[in-house]
């Protein structure tokens, strides 16, 4: 009896054990209910027209998605250094609309090197650009940088990255509260750490003062690396269309 008792006081720490590293490995996968298979409307968000019409929404998304391929020259850098780096991009295979925790407009799924576009909050075509081009850095990483998302070294630097070449302008860091006339490159790196601390925290369940730890680490590397598309894009330029020019300097074409 005493054995048995042991045996199932072991078996229960393993299974306790076994949750916890589950939740320690967790790559933000509660934020997406549709992936995991746990989405239902509630009855409240259908009556106020929150919820329930996630079939027009996808629909919405999709197009959005198609002209962003069609159109953007900053999705279309990211598709041509993708191409070239031996990934090519499947729309059908590598992107997918979903519902999503409305704390998140998109993601990366390393198992699946799938591209989740939130199509209840990007639901504007310049918010699902923005998703495109932020997610497939992520995907460039893990093509042609041997990306490990275990590794938050590996997460911060790419978080890092596509925080800098797609999301920080000044206006970007006004919002956050990083912004300041007198000190603008200050203000861009410190919004691009504060994006970057946000993303590695939405993602991984580990404490802020490690978080920002291992982002002052490998800062300096990975602020100053532009690839794929060579030059920090600001907001209301011309960037964009310069930087899909300058694409075959880079060899991607």
């Amino acid at each position: 009896m005493s054995n048995n008792n042991e045996e199932t006081s072991a078996e229960k720490q393993d299974s306790n054990n076994n949750t916890n590293n589950e939740k320690k490995e967790a790559w933000g996968y509660d934020l997406y209910p549709e992936r995991r298979g746990t989405f239902k409307p509630k009855i409240t968000n259908v009556l106020i027209g929150k919820e329930g019409k996630e079939g027009i929404e996808k629909i919405k998304c999709e197009k959005n998605v198609y002209k962003c391929i069609k159109e953007s020259p900053i999705v279309k850098v990211m598709l041509a250094a993708l191409r070239s780096s031996g990934c090519p991009v499947d729309i059908r295979r590598h992107i997918s609309c979903e519902v999503c925790d409305y704390s998140v407009s998109g993601g990366y799924d390393p198992q699946l090197n799938q591209i989740v576009v939130c199509q209840n909050v990007s639901t504007r075509k310049g918010m699902v650009q923005g998703v495109l081009t932020h997610e497939m850095i992520h995907m460039f990483d893990y093509c042609r940088n041997e990306l490990d998302f275990r590794n938050m070294e590996h997460l911060a630097c790419t978080e890092i990255r596509a925080a800098n070449l797609t999301h920080c302008s000044f206006t970007s860091a006004w919002s956050q509260g990083d912004a300041s006339f007198l000190k603008i490159k200050e203000a861009h790196q410190d919004c691009v750490k504060t994006k970057a601390l946000y993303s590695v925290l939405a993602v991984r369940q580990i404490g802020k003062a490690e978080a920002v730890d291992i982002i002052e680490k490998v800062f300096p590397k990975c602020y100053n690396d532009l690839e794929p598309i060579g030059r920090r894009i600001r907001r209301n330029s011309e960037d964009m269309t310069r930087a899909y020019r300058e694409a075959s300097y880079y060899g991607y074409e």
